[in-house]
């Protein structure tokens, strides 16, 4: 039903080497124990050709799973998630996005016109007046035109060096 990633192709290389030496190795096998039941001569070469394969067989299957260790260590892994997972956190990125614009919101709210593009440029207030609105104290920059500094209280009194 669903298609597996193609193998990278050293892997596959590798892969189809050792799939070819096992078939030739089995072939050896059942001549060696044809030969062997038959008594002909060529047995006792075969048995040894047959060990012989063997050991290069199990050489090449090795040599399968260390190339596609390697090849994972050097290009990573291509995660793919299900489709219920891939829309999951599509709807997750969604929510977040959602979040975000109302705190954007939020903040624009609190922060009302305080921030407006002027003459020094987008973002830079152009300086006292209508544009941070009632609530503006000229002790405060336009990040904090209509709150209060964290700890005091409305109303409080300024002294002469400017600090309440």
């Amino acid at each position: 039903m669903y298609a597996k990633p193609r193998l990278p192709d050293p892997v596959r290389a590798a892969a189809v080497r050792a799939v070819v030496i096992v078939a030739l190795t089995l072939v050896l096998v059942m001549v060696a124990v044809l030969c062997s039941l038959a008594g002909v001569w060529l047995a006792f070469p075969m048995v040894l050709a047959t060990v012989a394969g063997t050991v290069v067989a199990t050489w090449a299957v090795l040599d399968v799973w260390v190339t596609r260790q390697v090849w994972i260590q050097r290009h990573g892994v291509v995660s793919e998630p299900s489709s219920a997972a891939r829309s999951r956190a599509w709807a997750r990125e969604r929510e977040r996005e959602r979040a975000r614009a109302q705190e954007r919101e939020r903040g624009r709210e609190r922060a009302g016109d305080a921030r407006v593009p002027g003459p020094r440029g987008p973002g830079r207030s152009p300086g006292p007046g209508p544009a941070y609105g009632p609530g503006y104290d000229a002790g405060y920059g336009p990040g904090r035109a209509r709150g209060h500094a964290a700890g005091e209280q409305a109303g409080a009194t300024r002294r002469a060096d400017g600090r309440r």
